[in-house]
């Protein structure tokens, strides 16, 4: 990729990631649709996948909408966040940082959560927020490689 088009990729990458900070700050914080308002009382959840089970053994009466919602929700919510990150730095990315940035940056959501008491503070959407991350980096990796393959068989042409 020439430097020029490498630059204006970066920018942006740079700009789609603000836009995605804002809005996910949006939606975890202030979005009153998913039950963002200021409460009395801490709300958490700190046995694992509880809330994973109640919401898929009561799918019927939660509703498949709001079940998808949350449970996919949770994951989408942070592939961007595995996505960019390699894009944006020059770093060498792996599982193992990809995994760690997404875990503490869920943790410090979730502690947010449960300090300022609007939301949830729940163990699960901790689980499902990595998993989102590092199938974020998983999809990086794959465009990556096709991008790679593709160029490749772009310069074999030329010659």
């Amino acid at each position: 990729m020439k430097k020029k088009n490498r630059r204006i990729l970066h920018v942006f990458s740079w700009i789609l990631f603000i836009i995605y900070l804002v809005v996910m700050v949006y939606f975890l914080f202030f979005s009153e649709q998913f039950g963002r308002v200021p409460s009395d009382e801490y709300h958490y959840n700190l046995e694992p996948f509880a809330e994973i089970k109640r919401y898929t053994s009561h799918i019927k009466e939660i509703g498949y909408f709001y079940v998808i919602i949350n449970l996919a929700g949770n994951i989408i919510c942070f592939m961007p966040l595995g996505f960019v990150l390699p894009v944006l730095s020059h770093k060498k990315w792996g599982v193992f940082r990809i995994t760690c940035i997404s875990f503490l940056a869920s943790l410090l959501i979730e502690l947010t959560q449960l300090f300022s008491k609007l939301g949830s503070c729940d163990v699960d959407d901790i689980f499902m927020n990595t998993c989102g991350g590092l199938l974020g980096y998983i999809l990086f990796l794959i465009c990556n490689r096709i991008y790679h393959i593709a160029t490749r068989k772009k310069k074999t042409r030329r010659k």
